[in-house]
This record gives C-alpha cells, sequence and structure tokens, in this order.
C-alpha cells in the first residue's frame, strides 16, 4: 500500500458519524515514513459526544449481543476505512513494530473477544443476581455505575481492544480515546460495531492529544485507563477510573520440581507476543541454582531471529533505532547489580533504514529484589533469581500474574490470598494464558456493574 501523509486520513468518530478536524497529525511507520493522517478531537468535540452519549437510551440486550456477533465477523472480513483486513495488519505491523503473525494473531483475537464479550459477561454475573430486572422477583439486580465509558487505549498491540466491548455488552456507550502509537484497532473496532447494528452515538472513536485524554477521563462517568506506575499512581485514587498498569508477571519454582521439565513454558511466557505484552514474564524465581536456570533460559531466547517486522518469520518487536538505543540504556541503568547473560549490550540489533529489533534480554540476581524485578520493558526481558520460603511473598507481590510451579499447598494457599498477585496459575500455565471465563484484572464488569436489591410483588 502506499505510504504518505495523506495515503489514509482517520477522522474522529463522533455521535453524528466521521469528523475530520482541523488539526491533524501524521503518524509514521517504525521508519519514520509518514503512513497516515490522523484528525485530532478538540476538547468542546469531546465533551459533547460524551454528554450525547449520556442522553441516549441503551439498544436492547438482544440487539447488543447480535450487533457484537456481526461486529466480530465484519471487524476480520470488511473493507472498513479504506483498509481490508490484510492492509489493516500490514499497516499496524508497520507502526508498532510487532512481528506481523504478533499483529495478526492480536487483531484476531480482538474479534474473538467481541464475539465473546456476553460470554464475559456472564462468568461476572454473581450467583442469583439477574441482569435483567423483568427476570427478577426478589433478591438483586445488576445495575450499571454510570452511563458511559471513556477508554484511554494502549498502543503496545491491538489485544488490548478486545476488553472494553464487554462495557457495550452491559448497556454502556463507550467513548475510545485510541492511542496515537497505534490508532488503527479502536478507528476499525468502532466502524465495524457501526455497521453492525449500532448507532454512532454507541461508540465513539476520539483521538486526541494527553490534554485531550484527561478531558475525556473527566467527562466519563467512568474511565478505562492504561498505562504505566506513574498513570496508577496518578489515579489511585479515585474510583471512577480502573487502571490496567504494570503487568510485571512472574514464575515461581520450588526446589521439588525439575525446572528443565517447565523449560518451555517459562521460555513462552517470556517471549510470546513478541514480549510486549503485560502478561509476558519480566520474573523468573527457582528455589534452586537460579544461574544454571538463567543460562537455559538465554541459551533458548539467544536462538531467536532478529528480523524486519513484516518477515513471517519475525517473532521479536521491532523500532525505530533511537527508540531501541533508549531501551538498551534504561536496561543498563536498571541492572548494575545484576550479572548480565545476555546483556543491554547486545539488545539492538540494527536492521537498517533506522529501524533495529530488540534481541531478549537475561539478568541473573544475586537476591530476588523486588523493585529491580518490577522493572517491565518492552520486548523479551527477564530477571532470574533465587528464591527462598525466607524471602516469602515480597518479590512475588504486584504481579498481574505469578504462574506457581510446585506442590506446596501452603505456598498456593498464600499466594491465592495475596491482594496484590492479581491472577495465580498453579502448574504450567503460560502467564499470558486467557479465556473468557477467567479474568484479566478482575472482570470489568466488576468496576462497570453492582448489585442493587430489587422486590417485585
Amino acid at each position: 500500500m502506499a505510504a504518505g501523509p495523506t495515503a489514509l486520513r482517520l477522522d474522529a468518530l463522533g455521535p453524528e458519524g466521521a469528523y475530520r478536524t482541523r488539526a491533524r497529525e501524521v503518524v509514521t511507520d517504525t521508519g519514520g515514513d509518514p503512513v497516515l493522517e490522523m484528525s485530532l478531537a478538540p476538547r468542546l468535540f469531546v465533551t459533547r459526544t460524551v454528554a450525547a452519549q449520556r442522553r441516549a437510551a441503551p439498544l436492547p440486550a438482544s440487539e447488543r449481543a447480535a450487533a457484537l456477533h456481526r461486529a466480530a465477523e465484519l471487524f476480520t472480513s470488511a473493507t472498513l476505512a479504506g483498509l481490508d483486513f490484510t492492509d489493516y495488519v500490514e499497516l499496524t505491523c508497520r507502526i508498532t513494530g510487532l512481528p506481523i503473525t504478533v499483529a495478526e494473531t492480536g487483531a484476531r483475537a480482538v474479534a474473538t473477544a467481541v464475539a465473546s464479550a456476553f460470554d464475559a459477561v456472564r462468568a461476572a454475573l454473581p450467583a442469583r443476581t439477574e441482569l435483567e430486572w423483568r427476570r427478577q422477583s426478589e433478591g438483586a439486580i445488576w445495575a450499571r455505575r454510570g452511563e458511559v465509558l471513556g477508554v484511554h487505549a494502549p498502543g503496545n498491540a491491538p489485544g488490548v481492544h478486545g476488553l472494553w466491548p464487554q462495557a457495550l455488552a452491559l448497556g454502556y456507550r463507550v467513548a475510545v480515546r485510541p492511542s496515537r502509537r497505534e490508532p488503527l484497532t479502536a478507528h476499525r473496532l468502532v466502524s465495524a460495531l457501526r455497521q453492525a447494528g449500532f448507532r454512532d452515538v454507541d461508540a465513539a472513536c476520539l483521538p486526541t492529544g494527553h490534554s485531550g485524554a484527561d478531558d475525556l477521563v473527566r467527562a466519563a462517568d467512568l474511565a478505562l485507563v492504561y498505562g504505566g506506575q506513574d498513570v496508577a499512581d496518578r489515579y489511585a485514587g479515585d474510583p471512577s477510573v480502573f487502571v490496567n498498569g504494570p503487568g510485571r508477571a512472574k514464575v515461581l519454582i520450588t526446589a521439588e520440581q525439575d525446572w528443565r521439565a517447565h523449560l518451555d513454558v517459562i521460555v513462552d511466557s517470556v517471549a510470546a507476543l513478541a514480549g510486549t505484552a503485560c502478561v509476558n514474564a519480566t520474573a523468573v524465581l527457582y528455589e534452586g541454582d537460579a544461574g544454571t536456570l538463567a543460562r537455559a533460559v538465554a541459551e533458548r531466547l539467544s536462538a531467536l531471529p532478529a528480523l524486519p517486522a513484516a518477515d513471517p518469520c519475525a517473532v521479536l518487536p521491532t523500532s525505530a533505532i533511537g527508540n531501541a538505543r533508549a531501551v538498551a540504556d534504561r536496561l543498563a541503568r536498571c541492572a548494575v547489580t545484576a550479572e548480565p547473560v545476555l546483556g543491554a549490550e547486545q539488545v539492538v540489533a540494527d536492521l537498517g533504514d533506522g529501524v533495529a529489533a530488540l534481541r531478549p534480554a537475561v539478568h541473573l540476581l544475586s537476591s530476588p529484589d523486588p523493585v529491580t524485578l518490577g522493572v517491565e520493558l518492552p520486548f523479551p526481558c527477564v530477571w532470574v533469581s533465587g528464591w527462598s520460603r525466607g524471602d516469602g511473598l515480597a518479590p512475588l507481590r504486584d504481579s498481574l500474574v505469578v504462574t506457581a510451579i510446585t506442590a506446596d499447598q501452603t505456598l498456593l494457599d498464600s499466594l491465592a490470598r495475596e491482594p496484590s498477585v492479581t491472577n495465580l496459575y498453579c502448574g504450567t500455565v503460560a502467564t499470558h494464558h486467557g479465556a473468557p471465563h477467567i479474568p484479566h484484572d478482575g472482570f470489568l464488569a466488576d468496576f462497570l456493574m453492582r448489585n442493587k436489591g430489587f422486590v417485585r410483588r
């Protein structure tokens, strides 16, 4: 597909259709070439959109369910905003630097999640509670905590857009502020939803600058926000904001287990999805000789080829070479007390034309320092450390996922009770495993809905 600053235009999608704004931004690929021009919605347009959404009543549940199924099909089969599915995946690959197979897998995962949005919602429905009040006589009904959900989306991978359609299933109207790093998935999904039967007022796509993102969070009733620790800290005290922050997923292996039998799942947890997802393992803790384990992991990861993202065999992320060097520099600063097995000096693989792949990094720690274990970078980067019962749970806290390969039921009890361990996988389960009936950071519906007492005589 031809590239250029006006080769593709993405307009804001508001309550009355597409809107081309005066302020626009050119989005480039990883090599710096312009590939699309994106409208930037002004503050007034954002607030008016949310106000219009709040005034609208939700579609009936049966219509929402049918439209979600149609949207899932259209997302992978239709030409939307001038792009068929293949063009969309290729352009996503060029912009994000994700391997093309990872970009396509993530995009198809979005369609699967949209089709199963009601399944995910039903999995979260409390026992003896009804979503529809007409089906209840006495007990509880599930009620929305608001009418409009604002979504401040990230740009690391398409798959993150599989979550917010659950809000549509529950009757919310949704306004998405896509990342300027990757606006394509949000725009394509909103376009598919509108073509499938949702009204323009039901789902909006509002590209904005950083101030516009704050405007959206303030205007909406509730907000779903993605970001790093700074974002998590910023909204920590706001009950109307649900933050999907750092992942810091970990694998723990206790002494009675032979780690060699689990090497495949360890490496997969680190390197699947190009190592860019919040569910990729950033730390491996072993109750034994961690050095031997670290070298085995490094041997496997070092065999991953450094290739352009468009190569079907590519498995590592790519970026502008300046960005790649900045990531490697940050890793070097964070790893000053660690033993490099695959160190920062070998991370940047120059592919030419201003683009680099990021080779995996493996560092061995002398002790399971929670601060270092919590360093999360956007490529396959893992900290390996010994662990003992005396270290306790401190090195495992603040983890989106802990995969615990152990037969110790007391340890599993402790991990299951630990509030800062969001998900616990017992046995040889990759940290990136997911399904509609498994909550990611809790069920989204836990945040969007509440039980309301109900009696009908």
